[in-house]
């Protein structure tokens, strides 16, 4: 490791040291927010202190046992203890980048999933639905709390659009690397020649905007309208003008919420998510920009890109992001099993940041 990230990890390691004496000095406990942003703070850095307090030992045992060599009866020892502290000491060595790679302080957040029929007609949306109800066995298997703020469904099933928002630790940088355009490849249920269609659907993740940093939005700004709920509720849901079309006129941008009993509950839920969309247009203005100078194999944020086909016919799905990332376990992809394929996504993202911060260092 060049001395330039040598430097910048032990200014991590100072900073958790700074931080656990912040946490004992009473004014800080005494201030609520602050005491949990310097403790979730605080278990960021744990682990690299943990990291270079496990390096600091295998150099001893490295020392050690080469200072064994010199005794011819336990030089053969002395060399497999040579080994096993020099391949320890890569793996940290490896294991420390990865803490300088900057943290996103959205990933430990929730996010809103966003599914859209694209081309393909009936079946982009049954499609919609499938890749829904993909997401929803996902977040299941991990304990997460799923909840549809808005779904517009398809005359012959699926969603041409299905708005939810998924809560649990960790949910975003799971799934940020989600959005994009999902293509299928297969024999539709409408179709009755047997013939192979190719439909398309569009997936967006935006995380829930962080309460530390709010975006203001000016009344003026809005024009809200008020309408009848069409989804399932009840029969006072279903009666009453009580679902909220939010539009923010200087983007555009509209957002909808019906799934509530009252105006204010669903007024609610739509400015938060409005809130979402502004904070994830801003991020992806900056990250547009940063783009210039770098581009990220994963993760560009581009909803109009072609990310991953679905080929039920070979029961195989690949990633075009990626090469060679190509499963053929299809079948329980669809069931939920995304875990090879998030991992996968993750590891190469790391990869990049890594390149980018060796060759800046």
């Amino acid at each position: 490791m060049n001395p330039s990230l040598r430097r910048k990890l032990e200014a991590l390691a100072e900073r958790r040291e700074e931080l656990e004496r912040l946490l004992a000095d009473p004014a800080v406990i005494g201030d609520a927010a602050q005491f949990r942003k310097l403790s979730r703070e605080f278990a960021q850095l744990e682990p690299v202190a943990n990291a270079l307090a496990d390096e600091q030992r295998a150099r001893a045992d490295l020392a050690n046992a080469q200072a064994m060599r010199d005794d011819p009866e336990l030089r053969e020892l002395a060399d497999e203890e040579v080994a096993a502290a020099t391949q320890r000491l890569e793996q940290l060595d490896a294991e420390l980048l990865a803490h300088l790679i900057p943290k996103d302080p959205r990933d430990e957040g929730d996010l809103y999933l966003e599914v859209r029929a694209g081309t393909g007609g009936d079946e982009a949306a049954i499609f919609a639905g499938d890749l829904f109800r993909m997401y929803t066995r996902y977040a299941e298997r991990q304990g997460w709390r799923i909840e549809v703020e808005s779904a517009n469904p398809g005359e012959h099933g699926g969603f041409k659009e299905v708005i939810a928002r998924v809560e649990g630790r960790g949910a975003y940088s799971r799934l940020k690397f989600e959005s994009g355009t999902h293509r299928v490849q297969r024999v539709p249920a409408t179709e009755s020649q047997g013939r192979i269609h190719t439909s398309a659907a569009t997936v967006a993740i935006i995380p829930v905007e962080a309460d530390e940093a709010p975006i203001e939005i000016s009344p003026a700004d809005l024009r809200v309208d008020t309408y009848r709920s069409s989804g399932a509720g009840g029969q006072h849901v279903n009666k009453t003008d009580s679902a909220i079309r939010i539009t923010h006129l200087p983007t555009g941008l509209v957002v909808e919420s019906q799934t509530e009993r009252s105006q204010h509950a669903n007024r609610d839920k739509a400015m938060k998510r409005l809130r979402a969309m502004l904070a994830e247009a801003q991020a992806e203005k900056a990250a547009a920009a940063q783009a210039e100078t770098r581009k990220l194999q994963v993760g560009s944020g581009d909803r109009s890109q072609r990310i991953r086909t679905y080929s039920f016919p070979q029961g195989r799905i690949t990633d075009h992001r990626v090469d060679g990332l190509t499963l053929y376990d299809l079948p329980n992809v669809m069931e939920g099993g995304l875990d090879a394929l998030l991992d996968r996504l993750q590891q190469e993202h790391q990869a990049d940041e890594l390149a980018r911060l060796t060759s800046a260092a």
